[in-house]
This record gives structure tokens, sequence and C-alpha cells, in this order.
């Protein structure tokens, strides 16, 4: 079934097929993980993995997306719904809405060049978040917001093989059952903020 979303490019998936449903009336993606999904290339050295799957569209130039972010249900642990992008199995990142170890709800995100850069952020105290990734030249910035309006600085990166990426919706069920990550008030252009760190 081929999900399209207004003001968005044609989405597919990557890097497998997945599950997901889009309703035009709500303007809510409604992505599903099934269980022992994830992407992860520990810096422990545990098995890397790359079982979950992401919904979204080549983005070679500048460009921002951004969306409100909830995870049904009360959570396994690293469950999540992301913002992800992705060049291959070596170079990847993503900005998950995740339970953490204690339950609490909080702001995530890995960077992997070749192994993960695993950073917790900000505990969040509601069950939704915006999230916004953007591209700007060769680096990539997260952000995320409490009211789709004032922007918080997560972090900005580079990827070291930085052409061809993909960039979409990631859900992730790494030691759950199943995970149902949903995402709306779904928002694409094509050029980067113009200040990452003043809350534009």
């Amino acid at each position: 079934m081929q999900i399209q979303i207004p003001g968005v490019p044609d989405l597919a998936w990557f890097p497998q097929e997945g599950a997901a449903t889009y309703d035009p009336e709500t303007g809510v993606l409604e992505s599903t993980a099934a269980s022992m999904t994830d992407w992860a290339n520990d810096s422990l050295g545990i098995e890397r993995q790359h079982r979950a799957c992401a919904l979204g569209f080549p983005a070679s130039g500048d460009f921002s997306l951004s969306a409100r972010v909830r995870v049904a249900g009360s959570g396994t642990t690293y469950d999540a719904g992301a913002l992800a992008v992705w060049v291959d199995a070596d170079h990847w990142a993503k900005l998950c809405f995740e339970f953490s170890p204690a339950s609490e709800r909080m702001v995530v995100s890995v960077v992997t060049n070749d192994w993960s850069d695993d950073c917790n952020s900000t505990v969040l105290v509601g069950d939704e978040v915006y999230y916004r990734l953007s591209r700007t030249g060769s680096a990539f910035a997260f952000h995320y917001s409490l009211d789709g309006e004032a922007w918080s600085f997560v972090r900005l990166f580079r990827l070291a093989v930085d052409a061809g990426a993909r960039v979409g919706f990631l859900s992730q069920a790494p030691m759950g059952e199943v995970c149902v990550a949903r995402f709306d008030r779904i928002h694409y252009v094509e050029h980067a903020p113009r200040d990452l760190r003043d809350g534009s």
C-alpha cells in the first residue's frame, strides 16, 4: 500500500519493508514496529542489527522535516518513535522519543559513523514531543520542542558518508512485543533553520 502525505516527497521503506498507515482526515501516520527491532551499532561491540523499518524519502539538499511524535501505551524499555536519517548500515542517525529503563520518556539521539554515539538528553513529562530533523550543507541537526514553536537544540553532526541519505519516520521495539508510534503535524520544507541555536 502506497502512503502519501501532503507536502512530503513520495515515501518508501528503508532499509526493508515495514507496516504503517496514514489517515488523511487526521493527518496521523501510524508506524508499527515488530518485536526485537532496532537500529544498533553498539559501541560495546554487541551484535549489530538493523531490523527496524523507516518510511521516508531521499533528501540530498538542505531541508527540515518536523512532526509531533507519540508512542502508544505504557512502553517497554527502548520503545520509540523517531525521525531518522539513513545512508547505510554503518552511517545513520535517529532522534528518538524513547522509554528509558526507568520508564521515563526521553529525548534520545544516536549518531552512527561505524559505531553508535548514543546520548540520552532531556526527560519529558508529557506523552508527546515535537521533533525536527534538518540538513544544512553537509551537516545534520536534531531539535525538539514542547509546543512546535520554540525549538531546543539537541545536536549537530555529520555522517561519514553523506551522499544518498534517506530521511523519515522510524518505530522500534528492541525488547518488547510491539511498538506503535504516531506522527502528525508533519511539515517538510526545502531549507534549514536560519539559526540552529536561537530557538527558531
